[in-house]
């Protein structure tokens, strides 16, 4: 597991739901490579309502057409390590935002055990799932 704690650098890529690469989605292709790459992590998160540089309202709402809603993916990691991976986006993002921008990890913790669970334990020590 990387260890990050300190400075460091949020990469955040906006871009669209039905946004894709070869067949798969766009977000999905951003996460594996940020993982393959040995990124710390990067996460998925989706809006429900947005507009970009086409100026094109995308919302959830039951009575909008439109679906392509926004994506955030954000990729936490030292700025050296988020740097490297930036060719790897202007492969990727044809249309869309991509940012930078400092930040502090005060904590970054993973789970100790591989079986899902939350590997918390109690106060003598047993772990629970």
């Amino acid at each position: 597991m990387t260890r990050l704690t300190g400075r460091a650098l949020r990469l955040t890529v906006y871009i669209g739901e039905d946004d894709t690469w070869h067949h798969k989605p766009l977000y999905t292709e951003i996460v594996h490579r940020a993982h393959r790459a040995g990124l710390a992590g990067a996460s998925v998160f989706r809006g429900i309502e947005g507009f970009g540089a086409s100026s094109r309202i995308h919302t959830s709402r039951l009575l909008s057409l439109s679906e392509d809603l926004p994506v955030a993916v954000v990729v936490v990691d030292t700025e050296e390590r988020v740097r490297a991976f930036l060719p790897q986006l202007d492969e990727l993002v044809t249309e869309g935002l991509v940012t930078l921008d400092d930040c502090e990890v005060i904590r970054y913790v993973g789970r100790t055990n591989d079986t899902g669970g939350t590997g918390k334990t109690d106060t003598k020590g047993k772990k629970s799932l």
